[in-house]
């Protein structure tokens, strides 16, 4: 008797989003089944990697990250370039942390000048991301928004607590938008629910319900992002059909075994390889939960994500 693979079948799809301009462009989303689940449906866009970037030289992260931009860091228009140029970079995400009133609290008309400084100098698609204080975010990215006008970038991060100026500007500048809650499938769909009857189209919005690190909550990250995705394929409900992102980076070189000297734990191993691994293992949970784009930090860790990506595909 034949065997007959069991198939699942879906009443949804995940919308498809492009930002970036020409043929640098990066379209995100578009399947009717699971991740990597190609015999059930269709999966026409891989997941995308962008590589983040600050607009102040970097403080907080582990020496063994810091020095792989460590020529180029201490400039975000040289290090976009780099990121560009020299990793060949499918996306970059420029995270505006000066901006935050606890940094630099550096003036919004500031962002917007570095901004547009960065966007003159690369081709590669722009997430634009601020500093994740509420109050500063929403007068920041009001001005980068215009600043970005006409590039199709992705702004971020609109929260409860001040989506409504970001929605206005990334309407007004025909930007996309990530729309970030805190680990709630219901916030998620609350927020992505009060986006859209803001006027702004479902089909330019990205879900961030919030991402954790190996060891940090991951497994929780994982049911969220897995439930929004099963809502979004099996529910047919539009408001959790947007492409979902997992801005990783910022929440793995942070743990104690990304930062952890050698000589405090030599049974951990050695400290880069470690960091790498903590990454990679990260960035690839979130694909398979259903994320469709990364926000990473390392470029070994980006390399071991995409060769997962290629097998898997």
């Amino acid at each position: 008797m034949a065997f007959t693979l069991p198939k699942e079948s879906y009443s949804g799809k995940v919308l498809s989003l492009t930002f970036g301009k020409d043929d640098k462009a990066v379209t995100i989303g578009g399947e009717d089944t699971l991740p990597f689940l190609s015999f059930e449906g269709s999966i026409p866009n891989r997941p995308a990697i962008a590589y983040e970037i600050q607009d102040s030289p970097i403080d907080d992260w582990p020496e063994t990250l810091k020095a792989v931009y460590k020529d180029v860091s201490d400039d975000p228009v040289k290090w976009a370039r780099y990121c560009q140029d020299e990793l060949k970079a499918q996306a970059i995400a420029l995270r505006l942390v000066s901006t935050h009133p606890d940094r630099e609290n550096r003036s919004a008309d500031d962002a917007a000048k570095t901004v547009s400084e960065v966007l003159s100098a690369v081709e590669t698609p722009l997430i634009i991301l601020g500093s994740n204080h509420v109050e500063k975010d929403s007068e920041v990215l009001v001005k980068v928004s215009e600043a970005a006008s006409g590039h199709n970038c992705v702004i971020g991060k609109a929260q409860e607590g001040n989506y409504k100026t970001i929605v206005a500007a990334a309407l007004a500048h025909n930007h996309k938008l990530i729309a970030m809650s805190e680990l709630d499938i219901n916030l998620a769909k609350q927020l992505n629910i009060l986006i859209t009857q803001m006027g702004f189209d479902k089909s330019r919005l990205i879900t961030d319900p919030m991402c954790s690190a190996l060891g940090y909550g991951l497994e929780y990250t994982y049911s969220v992002m897995e439930r929004i995705r099963l809502a979004a394929l099996m529910q047919n409900d539009a408001t959790m059909q947007p492409p979902i992102l997992g801005d990783v980076g910022m929440y793995v070189w942070k743990t104690k075994e990304t930062m952890a000297e050698e000589s405090d734990v030599p049974e951990w191993g050695a400290i880069e390889e470690r960091g790498i691994a903590w990454e990679s293992i990260t960035a690839t949970s979130m694909i398979m939960a259903g994320a469709n784009l990364l926000i990473m930090r390392h470029p070994k860790a980006v390399e071991v994500v995409k060769k997962i990506i290629d097998e898997l595909i």
